[in-house]
């Protein structure tokens, strides 16, 4: 994995954190780098534009998702798929120019573009003829 974005979390992917208020779980993600940016994709069934929040605070990026309760008027008899928040943090090195982050959200997978700084992109030397 690139140098530039390590993983907080080291639980293992999908696994439910039960010491908040709700089921929280642990998104999976994929990171792609190319010469202009890095690209985290990743799964959050159930989230909303409105329920996701996003930060980067002292080279930390935090993704929270809140996912509404499905049938909360309804006992649950048996239940194969959990539902619940999802919370993922990483790490983000200095070569990433904080202030250019982008993410859009589209039938629940999160894609958050992360620009590289102008001093760690590749750059072509125009070369004179002497």
């Amino acid at each position: 994995m690139s140098q530039l974005v390590k993983q907080e979390q080291h639980q293992e992917a999908g696994a439910v954190e039960r010491t908040r208020e709700s089921a929280t779980y642990t998104p999976r993600f994929d990171i792609w780098e190319t010469e202009e940016e890095l690209i985290l994709c990743g799964d959050l069934p159930g989230v909303e534009p409105e329920d996701l929040d996003i930060r980067f605070e002292n080279r930390e990026l935090t993704i929270l998702g809140k996912v509404a309760p499905r049938h909360a008027d309804r006992r649950s008899v048996y239940s194969e798929y959990g539902v619940g928040d999802f919370y993922r943090t990483f790490a983000v090195g200095e070569s990433i120019d904080g202030e250019k982050i982008a993410a859009e959200l589209k039938n629940g997978v999160l894609t958050v573009h992360l620009p590289k700084s102008d001093a760690v992109k590749p750059r072509r030397i125009a070369v004179s003829a002497g």
